[in-house]
């Protein structure tokens, strides 16, 4: 199943500022066209497209639309290239995986182990050139939270084949690079200034 499109509630002079090529308002990373609707059109990752769109609701993820692949794009100026994967969180990680599966997306593995924000069970979905990761909220979360409320959109995992480089081309909007969860990669962070409309992070 190939994801073709993400709707972001960004501003294009933010991503632009970032380093990224903005044309007719959106950022195409590899295969994925990124479309900038402003920073007035919700909160985060507002929608996305496939080639085909899942046949099914996801657990409270936007509703897919259809839509065809870009053409693929090069480099950007900040040297980054594509979409190494798209973050969910869900209160529920069963639960948000058997309406994914019934929806026709393929689950890859499952992992349980050290994330960016402690320890937690994940599922992981190829989406065509992307990974759909699917976070289970950690035990205190779904204690202090709500259970039953829905899956949700929350961030992007982009690649660089030099994240020193993006680093030094991003300057003070992004934190230093750093090792990894997984062994042998490099990762930094975009940080609240550079206003992307959702967490980005770059990865080697």
């Amino acid at each position: 199943m190939q994801l073709t499109s993400i709707d972001l509630a960004a501003d294009p002079g933010a991503w632009t500022a970032a380093g990224f090529t903005v044309e007719d308002g959106a950022v195409t990373l590899g295969m994925v066209r990124v479309r900038l609707a402003g920073a007035d059109a919700g909160r985060g990752l507002v929608g996305w497209s496939f080639a085909a769109a899942p046949a099914g609701p996801l657990d409270g993820l936007p509703e897919p639309a259809t839509a065809p692949e870009p053409a693929p794009a090069g480099a950007h100026p900040n040297g980054i290239t594509a979409i190494d994967h798209v973050v969910a969180f869900s209160p529920d990680l069963e639960r948000t995986v058997a309406a994914l599966e019934a929806a026709g997306m393929d689950l890859r593995r499952r992992r349980e182990g050290p994330t960016g924000a402690g320890s937690a069970r994940q599922a992981f979905f190829r989406v065509g050139e992307a990974i759909l990761e699917v976070v289970e909220h950690p035990p205190q979360a779904r204690e202090a939270g709500d259970a039953e409320a829905p899956a949700r959109l929350w961030g992007l995992a982009l690649l660089t084949p030099d994240i020193e480089a993006t680093a030094a081309a991003a300057g003070s909007l992004i934190g230093a690079p750093k090792d990894a969860i997984q062994p042998g990669r490099r990762i930094a962070t975009f940080t609240r200034d550079a206003a992307l409309g959702a967490a980005v992070a770059v990865i080697q």
